[in-house]
């Protein structure tokens, strides 16, 4: 009980951290595309934010869903992508815990933030005055529909995760395997092969 509260504690720091330095650097790219761009492009960026999270909130879903078992098969046919697919399904909790809480809030904050900006950007061109009854129905208007946007895009997303999740980890697992063996970056670790050096020192030592 100790250990895995222990495990815990160092999983929800490591989280915050990543998710401060994300949010960081996800605000400091925004702001500088939107300072250096029109209001049309701005929004456009927006979108561009929102459907990442979708995206990411989507491959959540899918690791949660899907069934380690397709995947044993492809791998011992030595199907690329397939071992990898396997350490996504195991390590799911986690997994879904960057995708969904980590990019996919994130990308929500920012989406709203950067919003503010265009508004800014949109009420500067026209020269609108900033408590005017037309600032403010277009403020609460682009607000909403970001906001509609974002939850139904979501909620789309979260039906095709689960009919397809066999599919779409699949191909995470390919492009992940990728970049493993191309530029040695271990992004989600065995922990089979974990498991099995602690037993086997156990062993030793016994």
């Amino acid at each position: 009980m100790n250990e895995l509260l222990k495990k815990s504690i160092q999983f929800s720091i490591s989280i915050a951290v990543i998710t401060f330095v994300l949010a960081a650097i996800f605000a400091i790219i925004s702001n500088i595309v939107l300072n250096e761009v029109t209001w049309g492009i701005g929004i456009f960026v927006v979108l561009i934010i929102v459907l990442i999270g979708i995206f990411f909130d989507m491959l959540g879903i899918a690791s949660t869903a899907a069934d380690e078992t397709p995947f044993h098969a492809m791998a011992a046919k030595k199907v690329h992508g397939a071992k990898y697919s396997i350490r996504i399904v195991r390590n799911a909790d986690r997994f879904a815990s960057f995708c969904n809480d980590v990019i996919g809030d994130i990308s929500g904050i920012i989406s709203g933030t950067a919003m503010a900006v265009v508004l800014i950007q949109l009420t500067v061109d026209f020269g609108l005055d900033k408590s005017s009854v037309i600032e403010y129905s277009l403020s609460v208007f682009m607000t909403s529909l970001i906001a509609a946007l974002t939850v139904g895009g979501k909620g789309f997303g979260k039906s095709i995760a689960i009919r397809y999740s066999k599919d779409i980890i699949f191909q995470v697992g390919k492009v992940l395997q990728f970049v493993e063996d191309k530029f040695r970056i271990v992004i989600i670790k065995d922990t089979k092969v974990k498991k099995k050096k602690k037993n086997t020192r156990l062993t030793e030592n016994n």
